[in-house]
């Protein structure tokens, strides 16, 4: 599975293909995101099995996400210290050990600080994970690398909310111990199969004039990639996009189906999982053009239709146009998955281990407030005023990616204006 997943992306000329290391993080991603679709549909009534309100079973959802969020500062210095490889199976063997003992939770509170527990360790995994991938597939591979990681996410996300309700109906514990066996295998496979990205700067045999792979090395300082255009843009667009995947799109969807459009419960998985089916589907094709056209265009464009189709669901005057806008937004997630990722590794070099926990926690901190003001915009005025506010900020990114340098990268860092253009044909 893991050859079959390194080879499948490839140059058009077919003259190189990605690394190992992507299709290892590929399959880890499947692993992971399995477990943790297991974990969500059965979390809510888990929590309320212990008689708290609404706001408690929020609260134990929100946990994961707020420790994450904690968490992102102090994870580029723990992967400096201990590399990536290392750095991913503690952050992974770090959930899989909370929640197997969330599984056992005797009490609320006991189910409440495993939770957020388990959020630090997932920070840990995906910062590292990201920063190897980068470093791993180079300046031209980068869009096509973080697509394949992407599609392991979905794949893996639509397959375990599947397998979680035959757990859930033997036991609502069940899940929790299914959810760290998968995340103990994927700890295995990437502490065994993984490497980290050599550390020194110079390569003796690039001294000796031997040609070497695309492979970026460069450690370059935190204030010059904050001041880097290419890393401003990628973090308010992954900003509008946690905010809007999250706060809009999973909150309000189902309401809108439900309530508004006045269809089954049952429609709105049916939805989400055609919009997942089209956005994995256009991974491969986002990866390419990210890679052969550039991160510009494919960030403005993206976030143009992620937009216009967000804000088209809230509109919609039946179920049908109501499905086709989530699957527009799904092409443009697709997109939006891969070219802001490729931006940080261009912007912060092979070693951009604090430059990724920058990244990460724009989009951990849009789901948190993102589902809050989406929820009191809905109440106090309206559904489109409150999938308005998403579509305004995705404009906003998408915008604010005009001021990029354009081309695709072939090399190292560009300047930190970001004026000029490091490109090749």
């Amino acid at each position: 599975m893991i050859r079959a997943l390194s080879t499948r992306l490839r140059r058009a000329d077919g003259a190189e293909r990605l690394p190992r290391e992507v299709g290892v993080l590929a399959v880890v991603a499947f692993c992971v995101a399995v477990g943790f679709g297991v974990v969500v549909p059965v979390l809510p009534v888990f929590a309320r099995s212990f008689g708290v309100d609404n706001f408690a079973v929020g609260a134990v959802i929100s946990a994961f996400a707020l420790m994450r969020l904690c968490a992102s500062p102090f994870v580029g210095r723990l992967i400096r210290a201990w590399g990536e490889r290392v750095a991913l199976a503690v952050g992974i063997g770090i959930v899989a050990l909370s929640s197997g003992l969330a599984g056992l939770a005797a009490t609320y509170p006991q189910l409440l600080v495993l939770r957020g527990i388990g959020g630090i360790g997932s920070a840990l995994f995906t910062v590292s994970a990201t920063s190897l991938l980068l470093a791993a597939a180079g300046p031209a591979r980068r869009g096509r690398a973080a697509g394949l990681f992407q599609g392991g996410f979905l794949i893996g996300g639509m397959a375990g909310p599947a397998i979680g309700g035959v757990l859930a109906a033997i036991s609502l514990r069940a899940p929790f111990f299914f959810y760290a066996a998968t995340l103990a295998v994927a700890g295995a496979v990437g502490l065994v199969l993984l490497r980290s990205p050599a550390r020194p700067a110079v390569d003796p045999d690039a001294v000796a004039g031997i040609p070497q792979p695309e492979v970026d090395r460069t450690a370059v300082p935190l204030r010059r990639i904050v001041a880097d255009r290419r890393f401003q843009a990628a973090c308010l667009t992954n900003l509008a996009q946690g905010w809007t995947s999250f706060g809009v799109r999973s909150a309000l969807v189902p309401v809108i189906i439900t309530e508004v459009l006045d269809r089954p419960a049952s429609w709105t998985g049916i939805a989400f999982a055609c919009a997942a089916v089209v956005q994995t589907l256009a991974l491969y094709p986002a990866g390419t053009f990210v890679d052969r056209v550039g991160r510009r265009p494919a960030m403005v464009g993206a976030g143009l239709l992620a937009a216009v189709s967000i804000m088209a669901v809230a509109l919609a005057p039946n179920l049908t146009v109501a499905v086709i806008a989530l699957c527009g937004y799904g092409v443009a997630a697709a997109f939006l998955g891969t070219a802001p990722a490729a931006a940080v590794g261009d912007a912060g070099g092979a070693r951009g281990g604090t430059a990724v926990a920058v990244f990460s926690m724009c989009s951990d901190a849009g789901a948190i407030v993102g589902p809050l003001v989406a929820g009191a915009l809905a109440d106090a005025v309206s559904f489109p005023v409150a999938f308005g506010v998403g579509a305004a900020l995705l404009a906003l990114a998408a915008l604010n990616a005009l001021r990029m340098p354009g081309g695709v990268p072939g090399g190292g860092p560009a300047p930190a204006t970001g004026s000029t253009t490091v490109a090749r044909s």
